[in-house]
């Protein structure tokens, strides 16, 4: 099937922010996602290599801002 990667790329983004913390050497995330959809993040420089034993990844400064506006972008409520 053929689909929409930055779409997806943005969905793990955003859902990202929900397991954001603060760890060894900065904010972290929960690296529970498609490794393909992580390998593009990475050559976006939005999080550090996912490859290793730990279960988080470390986000870049762009990354974390990127979390926290695609998160609400896609699911904050409107009054």
């Amino acid at each position: 099937m053929d689909y929409d990667k930055a779409k997806v790329d943005d969905a793990v983004l955003a859902l990202m922010y929900l397991t954001l913390h603060e760890g060894a050497g900065g904010t972290r995330a929960w690296k529970g996602f498609d490794w393909d959809s992580l390998a593009r993040l990475h050559e976006k420089g939005l999080i550090e290599s996912p490859r290793g034993k730990a279960k988080s990844l470390l986000l870049t400064d762009a990354g974390v801002a990127a979390c926290e506006a695609l998160f609400k972008q896609q699911f904050a409520v409107t009054v």
